[in-house]
């Protein structure tokens, strides 16, 4: 090593997994690669991703199926609203999921078909953050002709969910630092996106709709402020404010 070079941390990586042997191999994996990669287990503990080790960890190798059956869109939109990055490592193969997981901010979706030669690519793409498409992406990206599910902005779907969590676009403006001008703009974008794409949006109560059946907010979010904000109902189709 030359004199006053630099050593860089080694790249660290949380995985959320239930699965002990995919857990062991991603071990494997990371610490044969070159340079090494630290890899923290969480095992099935989500929780463990926002304390101890894995609260410092660069990147989360997260498994969309932690319950069985039920994809967890909502843990997935939460770390990369937190500013995490994510690799989304899933049994899940079909484009819907892993279009639906990249709309939601994920770097990188994998199947576990592919864990082998794409993980660690992925994983320092992710922790520079940076995209990485693997196979299984590239195809959904290729055959992705969703013509109901409208593009949003990362800046739209910001104004959109705080719009959802605020009783008046007076406080979303406040929150967001922006006008109420500039919020109704983004709300009226959002609204042409879906009547572009057949699925109206004309009230709030429609949008809540929309989000809720294309991953943007959760119905347990919802049910946490429904009490407390006016005009928010987490039962689609209840008259609303507009």
């Amino acid at each position: 090593m030359a004199a006053g070079s630099v050593v860089e941390p080694p790249l660290t990586a949380v995985i959320v997994d239930d699965h002990v042997a995919i857990a062991a191999g991603v071990r494997y994996w990371c610490a044969n690669a070159d340079p090494p990669i630290s890899l923290v287990d969480a095992g099935d503990r989500l929780a463990d991703v926002w304390t101890g080790p894995g609260a410092e960890a660069d990147v989360v190798i997260f498994d969309l199926e932690l319950v069985p059956a039920r994809p967890d869109f909502g843990a997935l939109r939460r770390l990369v609203d937190s500013g995490r990055r994510v690799v989304v490592y899933s049994q899940h193969a079909d484009a819907a999921t892993a279009m639906k997981c990249v709309d939601l901010g994920a770097l990188a979706y994998l199947t576990k078909r592919e864990g082998q030669d794409h993980l660690v690519p992925a994983i320092r793409a992710a922790a520079a953050g940076r995209t990485y498409t693997a196979p299984s992406l590239s195809g959904a990206l290729i055959s992705d002709k969703a013509p109901d599910r409208p593009r949003l902005s990362q800046r739209e779907t910001e104004v959109l969910r705080a719009w959802f969590a605020s009783s008046s676009k007076e406080l979303v403006a406040a929150k967001l630092n922006i006008t109420v001008k500039t919020v109704d703009t983004y709300i009226a974008r959002v609204r042409v996106k879906y009547a572009n794409a057949g699925r109206t949006a004309r009230t709030k109560s429609d949008l809540v709709s929309r989000a809720l059946d294309d991953g943007l907010i959760t119905l347990a979010e919802l049910n946490q402020t429904v009490t407390s904000v006016s005009g928010i109902h987490p039962t689609p189709g209840t008259p609303s404010s507009s």
